[in-house]
């Protein structure tokens, strides 16, 4: 696969690496594993098998030999060798043929998958790449060739698979973390409506509203940090960690998301709304 357009953030992403932090190396790979996971499916690949995650796009690629793709995640023409292709399907390219993908409409994070998966090569048992550490492959850039493995399986034999809607405010469930009990009104986590800040990324997502107020401000010892992981820094405005988060922290962490629900904020943008449903404190 030749990349003609990297689009403003394209990486190449599996299921990531779990399992290392006691090494202090984050778990990355995909942030909607759903959608990956579907793309595979879709074009006969395992699940482990390494695509692109998408950031909003556009993205464009030239394909030097025939075989099968699929494209799922946010909502995002698709044209193939010049015509219209369809969304969460498995589509038939031809050796030379262009894959254009324009800006998402709906959704954040669009994921590409091709029969036989990117043979890039792999980092502690992984292809992804991790923003914050710079482990896997580097981020996709114009120009580069990214090298595609044998085709392992036939596509799979449907023609449109069903994906969640997306687009619309979002709710998280939680359950309350290790310091809910150092803020004095842990109650405005689940009566406030958070927005997406624009300083979000893979690293985890960052929430303007009402702020949370600590009962002191001593500083906590630096404790091991899980996906998902609300975190509220000095500021009070909480943090939820993603998939390239760090192993440890130092803020006290208020709550965990659900890892179910993970997937909706990774396709929100910048600007929507997020509420957190838990149990009451």
């Amino acid at each position: 696969m030749i990349v003609t357009n990297a689009g403003p953030l394209t990486t190449v992403q599996d299921l990531g690496r779990p399992g290392y932090a006691h090494l202090g190396v984050p778990r990355s790979g995909a942030l909607d594993q759903p959608a990956l996971l579907l793309a595979n499916r879709l074009v006969g690949n395992p699940p482990s098998a390494a695509g692109l995650e998408i950031t909003l796009g556009p993205f464009a690629a030239t394909m030097p030999a025939a075989g099968t793709i699929a494209l799922t995640g946010a909502a995002a023409p698709l044209r193939v060798g010049g015509k219209p292709a369809p969304l969460n399907a498995p589509v038939a390219v031809r050796a030379g043929d262009r894959v254009e993908i324009g800006p998402a409409v709906l959704g954040l994070r669009a994921y590409l998958a091709v029969a036989g998966g990117l043979a890039v090569a792999a980092v502690l048992t992984s292809r992804a790449t991790d923003t914050l550490s710079f482990l896997g492959p580097p981020v996709v850039r114009t120009g580069d060739r990214l090298p595609i493995g044998p085709r392992p399986g036939e596509p799979a034999a449907v023609d449109v698979a069903p994906r969640p809607a997306l687009g619309g405010d979002i709710t998280l469930r939680i359950t309350w973390g290790p310091h809910a009990d150092r803020f004095t009104d842990t109650a405005v986590l689940g009566s406030t409506k958070y927005t997406i800040g624009t300083n979000s990324n893979r690293v985890g997502a960052r929430l303007n509203g009402r702020p949370l107020t600590p009962i002191d401000g001593r500083e906590l010892p630096s404790e091991g940090i899980v996906l998902g992981a609300v975190q509220v820094p000095a500021d009070g405005r909480p943090l939820v960690f993603l998939a390239d988060h760090p192993t440890t922290g130092g803020y006290p962490v208020v709550a965990v998301v659900d890892p179910g629900d993970l997937p909706l904020l990774a396709q929100a943008r910048p600007g929507d709304t997020v509420t957190f449903h838990g149990s009451q404190q």
